[in-house]
Formats: C-alpha cells, sequence, structure tokens
C-alpha cells in the first residue's frame, strides 16, 4: 500500500488536464449496445478505467489499449456468463453500475451485482431500478445482485428527480436502455452535466437518435440497433477544479491546459470570490492565486451548481482563508469524511448535518492522515501542500481511482511530493 509525503510548496507552471474519468466510465459501457468496433480517444490511465476493461472483458469484450486510446469490439466467442458483472469488480467503484442498462437492451438479461464506489453516505440505486422498470425490465434482488430480464424494452415517460435532485448514473443507464427500446422514451429531471452531454454524443454517433441531452428534459426515439463509433473524451473538470484548489492553498500561480472552462462555470465564480485571478483562454487558463485568501460560502448542487466532487478539494482550501466559510452539501450531505483528518492538521472545522463551518487559520500543520475516498485523498494532498512540516497521506490507492499520476503532475508545478510504499 502507496503512501504520499509532502512538504509545505510553491507551485509555477503549467499542468496538463487528463481526460474525464466520469465521462469515459459510462462511454465504456455503452459499447456494449454494440457488436461493431468503437475507440475512445483521451483515456485517462486511471484504476477505475482498468477495472471497467476488466467488467468489459468478462462481458465477452476484446478491449485493447494504444496510448491512449480504447479500442472495444467483441470477441470472437462470447462465454457462458457475458451477462453478468460480478461482485469482485463492481463492488470497487459504483460506476460499474451503468452495465446494467445496455445489458438489458441487448441481451435482455443482466445480472450486477451491487455497486461499490467511495465511502460518502447513502447512496441508493433507486432511481436506476425505477428507470429501467419503466422501460419494462423484471428487476429484483437475488443474493447481493440485481438480476434483471426483458422480453422487450418499451419506452414510457420516466421522471428521474430525487431527494437530492438529478442522477447522472441513473440518467446514463436509462438513456443508454432506452436508445435500443420499442417508441419513444422521454426522461424528464434528466442530469445535465457534461458528462451526460458527452454519452448522448456519443450514442448518436452510434446511431441512436436523441434529442435534448445536457438538459433537464431528453427525448429518445427508440432504434432497432447502433453500430461502432469514434470519439474524443472531454476534460477532466473535477482534475481541473482540484487543481486550482491546491493553487489557492498554496498561495500559487500556474496555468492550466486542456480546460473547458464553461464546464466550470460556479467554480471559476468561486475562485475569483476567494480572491484569485483568472486569465482564461480557449483550452486554458492562468490563476494567479492572492497572498490572503477570502473566506466564501459554498453550496452544492447538481450540475449546473458547484460539484459535489470538489467540495473536499475547496473545503481544505478554505482553511487557509482569512475569515470564517460556510459549506453546506445539498448532493450526499454525509461526504465529509476529510473533515476530521483535516482538524488533525489544525484546522478548526465545526460539522453539523450538512453544513460545515470552517475557521480559517493562519497555517495547518503536517501530520498522518488517511485518505478515505477519492475527493478526500485529494483534499488532503492540498493541505499537506500548504501546511507546514511533513504530512504523511496513507491509503493513496483512492487517488489513483481518479487522478492520473497526480504526484508526477505535482512535481512537475514545484511540489515537494513523493510516492513511497508503506
Amino acid at each position: 500500500m502507496d503512501r504520499f509525503i509532502i512538504h509545505k510548496s510553491s507551485l509555477h507552471g503549467t499542468v496538463e488536464i487528463s481526460g474525464s474519468k466520469n465521462a469515459c466510465l459510462p462511454i465504456m459501457a455503452a459499447t456494449l449496445l454494440t457488436d461493431e468496433e468503437c475507440k475512445i480517444h483521451n483515456i485517462p490511465h486511471l484504476m477505475d478505467i482498468i477495472t471497467m476493461v476488466k467488467i468489459l472483458e468478462v462481458l465477452g469484450k476484446q478491449v485493447r489499449y494504444e496510448r491512449d486510446t480504447l479500442i472495444i469490439k467483441n470477441r470472437s466467442k462470447l462465454n457462458k456468463v457475458s451477462f453478468a458483472a460480478p461482485y469482485r469488480l463492481v463492488r470497487t467503484m459504483r460506476a460499474s453500475f451503468c452495465c446494467l442498462g445496455p445489458l438489458l437492451a441487448r441481451k435482455k438479461k443482466a445480472r450486477v451485482a451491487l455497486p461499490g464506489g467511495c465511502v460518502i453516505g447513502l447512496r441508493p440505486v433507486d432511481l436506476h431500478i425505477k428507470g429501467l422498470k419503466a422501460l419494462g425490465a423484471d428487476l429484483a434482488v437475488e443474493k447481493g445482485y440485481w438480476v434483471g430480464r426483458v422480453k422487450h424494452l418499451r419506452g414510457s415517460h420516466i421522471y428521474l428527480g430525487g431527494p437530492f435532485g438529478s442522477s447522472v448514473l441513473a440518467t446514463a443507464n436509462v438513456l443508454m436502455a432506452a436508445t435500443l427500446a420499442e417508441g419513444q422514451t422521454l426522461i424528464e429531471y434528466a442530469a445535465c452535466e457534461p458528462e451526460i452531454e458527452f454519452l448522448g454524443k456519443f450514442l448518436k454517433k452510434m446511431g441512436a437518435d436523441i434529442e435534448g441531452e445536457g438538459t433537464p428534459l431528453i427525448k429518445i426515439k427508440g432504434v432497432k440497433s447502433l453500430g461502432g463509433a469514434e470519439c474524443k473524451v472531454i476534460p477532466d473538470r473535477i482534475e481541473a477544479g482540484t487543481f486550482m484548489a491546491a493553487s489557492l492553498a498554496a498561495k500559487s500561480t500556474i496555468e492550466i491546459k486542456g480546460i473547458d472552462t464553461s464546464h466550470l462555470t460556479p467554480v471559476v465564480e468561486v475562485v475569483k470570490m476567494m480572491g484569485g485571478e483568472l486569465k482564461m483562454q480557449k483550452g486554458s487558463c492562468r490563476l494567479k492565486s492572492p497572498s490572503t485568501l477570502n473566506p466564501v460560502n459554498i453550496t452544492t448542487f447538481p450540475y449546473p451548481g458547484f460539484p459535489t466532487d470538489l467540495q473536499a478539494q475547496f473545503t481544505a482550501c478554505l482553511c487557509f482563508a482569512k475569515g470564517t466559510s460556510l459549506i453546506t452539501e445539498k448532493v450526499y450531505p454525509d461526504r465529509f469524511m476529510h473533515v476530521a483528518e483535516l482538524n488533525r492538521m489544525g484546522a478548526s472545522i465545526q460539522r453539523s448535518g450538512p453544513y460545515a463551518i470552517i475557521e480559517g487559520e493562519e497555517m495547518l500543520y503536517g501530520a498522518e492522515v488517511m485518505a478515505s475516498d477519492l475527493r478526500a485523498s485529494a483534499a488532503l494532498v492540498i493541505a499537506g501542500l500548504a501546511a507546514e512540516g511533513k504530512t504523511e497521506v496513507t491509503r493513496v490507492y483512492h487517488i489513483d481511482r481518479g487522478y492520473e499520476r497526480i504526484e508526477e503532475k505535482l512535481k512537475k508545478l514545484g511540489a515537494k511530493i513523493k510516492r513511497e510504499s508503506q
């Protein structure tokens, strides 16, 4: 098991943003909808991508890497359990549950384990099941697996709103299944994230008839079959926002390349309110951090609101602001596993339900801390870059799930960080 050793650092230079993990995974699942070859460019080399490759291979696909490109096609002979996604793989990440919709659409049966992923509070799959049942699937839990069967998927009018808003993965699952359903499907209160818009465009390249992807109302007219397609994955907006938070915390100036700032509007506004100066051009952004950070109030919402996946990183950043900040988590109210570890470094954070009150400190102090999930691990790295002394972050396998060679990218910016095996 690896750990990071981090010392206080000043960052400078340029960082290149990788392809979006959260866009890649549903696209990879979508290849189950066709027998033809698909090519996906700008793939980040991450543990979650490797896990999804293994799932696709179990489900009968042949997957080949060519640098940053995945080439996915059917094997000549499908194995007997090519409709089952096993627990040993699905347990490691939630996005693997996106295989359920495509399997029902193509094979008329599916057996997918209940998903795992980060420990960030209750994350039910009820909206996935609601949507797929509305399309005609018969679904039930059997020994820890969702098992589904269907003779014919039929279009339906589906409302996918949940207690905390829309669901990205449920929207993806139902959208993919509906492409091969008979008749028309309307998904109301669909997720609007750029990753869903990208998925819709990819499905249309495969031959799907879709309107409104990236809006709260998506209309799908089912087609008989889908073909192969090729695409280049959009930039990872969460990685870009993470480097913004790191630059602010370390009071540095960096340039971020390969970024789409239109996907980060609420984050850009928060950065400006904290005192950051941004110079944005097409595909790049230069961020100059102030000597003193302003406190701000942040509320997470589904897109186009402030991303829950950046809440932990900006919580760490605001520990160095001068004054009191308030974080309100509206997507995953229990997503505060990083708070206790930041407090061990000298932060003053009080948590009550979905709220975290941060009293900014002049400095934090390095300590041994433990990563609990993907984004919390990034928050601890950010805190370590700005804290006095040495910080040791353990369980960094979490960060490897979603950040491509983050320590190497930080080193190029001048960070004093190294990976060690424990």
